[in-house]
């Protein structure tokens, strides 16, 4: 079988593993998580390698750049994929699954999309991952009018307290997707789940920011790797005679 030029790494230059730590998608998702990660490094992810004078970041910007972005990308045959300059049959393989994979998962059935009925079905949904993070970050779980997840939202990470967070910022997909109601879900890298003053301050806040757009807060989960809490369950920062 003919051997495509185009595939090969040369000198080891060109791949994942030969980024600086920091640069490398791998780590970037392991230590900030998939959603931090842009989409041309999850492709890098698939990629793996590079080509000749070319990382695989580069790679994975041009495939995404020359076929109209990922929307484009999700309309390319095997065949097409694998004729892209620096693809081949390997990497087109590994794209194609995982495209064939998000289109799927877009043409489930709303029914099959998870409830939220209890703080636990929100920490199924996204705690182990959130309990093992080194750092704070603030996600938000957009809900339809039946309970029915629409997406999660990762907002902040870092420092995550009533003085960084923007409020506005907490509600702007939730509004972008006419979501019903949120669930806003932190972690504390100590894993102790027990919020501070701030948390129940921040808590009051996007209750009442809330209430003014239309939006039901219903719950602020505080998640640590041992355990986690529901302000609202604890009737902190929420009305007592709400929920």
């Amino acid at each position: 079988m003919a051997i495509r030029t185009d595939e090969i790494s040369v000198g080891r230059t060109n791949g994942v593993r030969e980024m600086l730590p920091d640069e490398q998608p791998r780590e970037r998702m392991l230590k900030w998580g998939s959603a931090q990660l842009k989409t041309s490094e999850l492709i890098a992810i698939l990629l793996n390698t590079g080509t000749e004078g070319e990382s695989v970041i580069k790679l994975a910007e041009r495939i995404l750049n020359e076929n109209g972005g990922l929307r484009g990308l999700t309309r390319l045959d095997l065949a097409e994929l694998t004729a892209i300059h620096g693809v081949g049959p390997a990497k087109a393989t590994r794209l194609r699954a995982a495209l064939e994979l998000a289109n799927r998962v877009v043409a489930l059935d709303p029914d099959d999309r998870m409830v939220i009925s209890a703080p636990e079905d929100v920490i199924r949904l996204v705690g182990p991952e959130m309990a093992s993070l080194d750092h704070e970050q603030l996600r938000v779980v957009l809900v339809d009018t039946r309970h029915k997840v629409l997406a999660v939202r990762t907002i902040y990470r870092g420092s995550v307290n009533q003085a960084q967070v923007r409020i506005a910022e907490v509600f702007q997909d939730a509004i972008r997707q006419n979501a019903a109601s949120i669930v806003v879900v932190h972690n504390h890298p100590s894993g102790d789940p027990a919020p501070s003053a701030q948390d129940i301050a921040l808590t009051v806040e996007l209750d009442q920011a809330g209430r003014l757009l239309g939006i039901d807060v219903l719950d602020h989960l505080i998640v640590g790797s041992h355990g986690h809490i529901s302000l609202r369950r604890l009737g902190l920062g929420f009305p007592r005679n709400a929920g």
